[in-house]
């Protein structure tokens, strides 16, 4: 059998951030887990330590991320059950140095991952190095979920706003349908003179916006695997 990081050390990388980011969870903790690769790898993580003994409560932000814990026997809840939760562990696709800000979303998931990591005291974000930048959007567009009644007059305020969206597609050509039953507009954020805090007011403000993958002040700690270890950023 090939060693897959023989191959993609990105995934050694993320492996060694999820194991770390699994390992911050305690006994009798109540646990948001996240969507995306690495958040899979937490998840799995995760799994091996309830199969040990680790007695956990969890909340997933997917569909998807609640099919894989369910296999692993992993015991889920939901807000009807649980109000807080003590700790979230998810993704991101950007990272911003100094401040923490984290654009999130290109698995899908945005809308349920700010539920879950707002109904949470913290916020730890799992990733390797590639996924920290200078400038939001400096690699990846923003995600914004809009309902898709209407969309096509969604996009045209988006576009006038200056964020030049995209509709996210399936492979088939179709709009991609989030867990929440909305579309995603990829947006641009601009890289000169860009105020995030004001991009997310503005885009909160939107008809027929949802939600952004503008996650601001929110990340407690991200922890970044390396080729050697671990790295732990703690919020300013």
């Amino acid at each position: 059998m090939t060693n897959i990081s023989q191959t993609d050390p990105a995934v050694d990388a993320k492996r060694r951030a999820a194991v770390w980011a699994a390992s911050q969870i305690e006994d009798g903790m109540k646990v948001g887990l996240g969507s995306g690769s690495t958040s899979a790898l937490v998840i799995e993580e995760v799994g091996r330590r309830v199969a040990e003994g680790l007695k956990i409560t969890a909340i997933a932000t997917s569909e998807a991320s609640q099919k894989q814990a369910l296999e692993l026997k992993i015991p889920m809840s939901d807000f009807a059950h649980l109000s807080k939760l003590d700790l979230t562990i998810d993704g991101a696709d950007e990272v911003q140095e100094g401040t923490l800000y984290l654009i999130k979303g290109h698995g899908g998931a945005l809308l349920r991952e700010k539920i879950v990591a707002t109904a949470s005291k913290k916020l730890l974000i799992a990733v390797d190095p590639r996924k920290l930048v200078k400038t939001l959007g400096s690699v990846f567009a923003l995600p914004v979920e809009i309902v898709p009644f209407g969309f096509e007059t969604t996009m045209t305020r988006l576009r006038d706003l200056g964020f030049a969206p995209e509709l996210r597609l399936k492979d088939d050509g179709k709009p991609y349908v989030t867990d929440g039953q909305h579309y995603i507009a990829h947006c641009a954020l601009p890289q000169v003179g860009f105020d995030a805090m004001e991009a997310a007011e503005k885009l909160k403000a939107t008809l027929g916006v949802v939600e952004h993958g503008l996650f601001l002040g929110m990340a407690s700690r991200v922890v970044i695997g390396g080729p050697e270890g671990i790295q732990v950023l703690e919020a300013r």
